[in-house]
């Protein structure tokens, strides 16, 4: 694949559309061995342009190790070289090419938790604006098995979904996006649901290939207490690469007051009980990457399926004028491409998936 003409295109897109690298920027690159010939192409690009490349590299095993050995104070500790590298990066770009994507089953779900809290400061920096960040998976054995493609056809998928004309793509979810803005309340309808919350006066933000790769959402922040209903996911959830599945959660003033799942449900319950705000909703995404067209386990790809919706309990993106705060930020999918419907203070606006506003 190292003469893959789809490689440098995708390098393209995410070194001079994604970030926009220019001269005298300070670039992070992590990624895994496994992605060499995106990240040499990055590299190169980043170079071409007048910035300063530094290369991190990893391999999922250390992340065992880690929480495998890792004491209380392990887990309470923030790196001070961590902190200086991201306070002094003008750019991040993180390439997952995973060796493995189960490598943390079998982890204590607490000690992630813990961890995540205490690099909770890094990740805010990271988010506020500061740092110009873009995240894109590689094909790997790892992550086609996932998605149950051969590494063939998930180089394929993964360069279909993310070498698109992202301008175009943009204008069309700005669309979508002025429709929501202009709305109260949100009902999602499908199979055992029936879900209503509020997002009257929080923008929507369009993702389109500055943040993740591929892209193709436009995501909210729901008011706190407005959530009322009952949601079922099809989908199988992942968190830390375990699979929880057939979730189904009730909701009353905003909050999770039952959840169940078919499988994984005691990993659900710890989760929700990482801290109080892990019961409300910090996000609901709307998936418009139509390119994507089959589930893969992988979140990335997952919540921009065009004609699903996503909501995550836990943290809320500021940009989303949302204030629900945890330790978690956790996607969970549905699918209304058979029969699901989204109404906007009482009117459909889309039906089995399709955005009936934006039909010619």
């Amino acid at each position: 694949m190292s003469k893959d003409p789809r490689i440098e295109q995708l390098a393209d897109i995410l070194v001079n559309y994604s970030t926009e690298v220019k001269a005298g920027d300070h670039v992070l690159i992590r990624a895994t061995p496994l992605a060499r010939p995106l990240v040499e192409a990055i590299f190169r690009l980043v170079v071409r342009n007048g910035g300063y490349p530094m290369l991190q590299l990893s391999y999922g095993s250390f992340s065992r190790i880690f929480y495998e050995e890792a004491t209380d104070a392990h887990l309470e500790y923030l790196n001070p070289i961590e902190k200086y590298i991201i306070e002094h990066s003008d750019v991040l770009i993180r390439i997952d090419a995973p060796e493995n994507t189960r490598e943390l089953t079998g982890v204590d779900p607490k000690k992630m938790q813990r961890m995540s809290r205490t690099n909770r400061p890094l990740q805010e920096y990271i988010m506020s604006g500061k740092v110009r960040w873009v995240i894109c998976n590689y094909p790997t054995p790892s992550l086609a098995q996932d998605a149950d493609m051969s590494v063939d056809e998930y180089a394929d998928f993964l360069f279909g979904a993310c070498n698109i004309d992202w301008r175009q793509a943009s204008e069309r979810m700005n669309r979508i996006k002025e429709r929501f803005d202009a709305a109260d309340e949100v009902r999602i309808v499908g199979a055992d649901t029936d879900l209503t919350f509020s997002i009257k006066g929080r923008p929507g933000v369009v993702a389109d290939g500055h943040y993740n790769m591929p892209d193709g959402e436009v995501f909210y922040a729901p008011h706190e207490k407005t959530t009322n209903g009952t949601i079922a996911f099809e989908l199988p959830a992942i968190y830390g690469g375990r699979e929880v599945q057939g979730i189904r959660l009730t909701f009353r003033d905003g909050k999770i007051v039952e959840a169940t799942a078919a499988k994984g449900e005691d990993l659900l319950h710890k989760l929700l009980d990482t801290d109080e705000g892990a019961r409300f909703l910090g996000e609901f995404g709307i998936g418009c990457n139509y390119g994507i067209t089959r589930y893969t386990r992988d979140i990335l790809f997952d919540e921009k399926i065009g004609g699903t919706i996503h909501l995550a309990v836990g943290a809320a993106y500021p940009e989303c004028q949302g204030t629900n705060q945890s330790a978690i930020h956790w996607d969970m999918v549905k699918d209304l491409r058979q029969g699901g419907r989204i109404y906007l203070d009482g009117e459909l606006v889309q039906e089995n998936g399709r955005f009936l506003f934006l039909e010619d």
